[in-house]
């Protein structure tokens, strides 16, 4: 049995959202949009996955209910990055096995700034007991610590991560749903205020209030606005190395082969790829860890590849430009990927898309993120 992405839906990427608006209106909003894609009514989903760190005290079955949901199978989610791929593991295997005919995946956040700072100190035991009490400056302190890492292991300068940044912007410019669609240019990037050196303001994800959705189904409606999108395969791994590796790996490279094996397919047959960005380095770290980046050499992948677009590497924008929704930001990766494969993409369409890669990486334990997995799609023949 195949189990397609058959129904889409977004919200805007909102920077300043009004006092009115909700965690759950931006989630509704989603869901109507993804209902509409594929074809489907509110009854027909019989399962329902969700990840948000802004739904407490609800849960899952809280958000079920007041989106009127009936369901026979629910899946609540608290992995951050990872949690898109993690969902959309389940759903397929939930579809697979009967479990649920109809999968609604759903992802979003709306986080205050006072609710950041109080999630960022609090993030799990490890930061309240040990950085915390350092005032270490939530996650941005530790992955300049790893960028910088990363710069002298392969030989990087900071140009190198304006590449990431420059390039998303410009896919970001059509895109309808992004926070930033201004041009950035590289002088702009180079000359940008200092977070925590080397990272600068264009290197850190701007935190934003919105929801994705996604349907998964093995029997996609004639009636659907797209055509439905196959999930070819689907792994993951966590804590792959107990936080003693140098972090530069992600969990990802242990299980890449499989990934490809499974698909039946290479990183060379890929047309679209989104990768989890919640800073630049682990663009290149996660492109490494699945094989586009030949020898490794980040150095000259940065210079001659992504500087010129020639991989089409998070053609939404990705999180540096769309803005970080929460548990949104990895839906949405999937998302724009089937959007791509489906040639809706608008002016951001990638010529003649049939097969998308998407990753995910999330939840700073202590050092770095110990969860990570990535998943092949392919556009559906005709």
């Amino acid at each position: 049995m195949s189990t397609y992405v058959v129904g889409i839906g977004e919200t805007a990427r909102i920077r300043h959202p009004d006092v009115s608006r909700t965690t759950l209106t931006f989630m509704r909003d989603a869901v109507q949009m993804a209902l509409r894609d594929a074809g489907l009514i509110l009854r027909d989903i019989d399962g329902f996955a969700v990840a948000s760190f802004s739904l407490d005290p609800d849960r899952a079955i809280d958000a079920a209910w007041q989106l009127g949901l009936s369901i026979r199978w629910l899946l609540q989610d608290t992995n951050g990055g990872a949690s898109a791929i993690n969902m959309l593991d389940h759903a397929v295997r939930a579809v697979e096995m009967g479990a649920a005919s109809n999968v609604l995946v759903l992802g979003g956040d709306l986080t205050r700034a006072s609710d950041f700072t109080k999630r960022v100190m609090n993030y799990n035991s490890a930061t309240r007991d040990y950085l915390a009490p350092l005032a270490y400056g939530g996650p941005n302190s530790l992955f300049a610590m790893l960028t910088k890492r990363q710069m002298r292991k392969y030989g990087l300068v900071k140009s190198d991560y304006g590449h990431v940044a420059v390039a998303q912007r410009q896919w970001a410019a059509g895109n309808p749903i992004a926070a930033y669609r201004a041009p950035l240019t590289m002088d702009e990037y180079i000359n940008a205020p200092i977070i925590a050196d080397p990272l600068c303001r264009y290197d850190c994800v701007p935190v934003v209030a919105g929801a994705s959705a996604l349907i998964l189904s093995a029997e996609p409606k004639a009636d659907a606005a797209g055509s439905p999108v196959r999930v070819l395969a689907v792994r993951q791994r966590f804590n792959p190395d107990n936080q003693e590796g140098d972090g530069l790996e992600t969990g990802i490279r242990a299980i890449a082969s499989e990934l490809w094996g499974a698909a039946g397919a290479a990183p060379t047959d890929v047309d679209v790829v989104s990768i989890y960005d919640d800073y630049p380095a682990m663009v290149y770290a996660q492109l490494a860890d699945l094989g586009f980046i030949p020898d490794a050499d980040i150095a000259r992948f940065a210079r001659e590849t992504m500087s010129a677009r020639r991989l089409p590497v998070n053609t939404g924008g990705g999180m540096l430009s769309c803005g970080q929704a929460g548990s949104g930001s990895g839906v949405h990766g999937i998302a724009e990927v089937v959007r791509q494969l489906q040639r809706r993409g608008g002016e951001r369409q990638v010529a003649e898309a049939r097969l998308g890669v998407v990753s995910g990486y999330g939840m700073a334990l202590y050092r770095y993120c110990a969860c990570a997995g990535a998943a092949v799609l392919a556009r559906n023949k005709q």
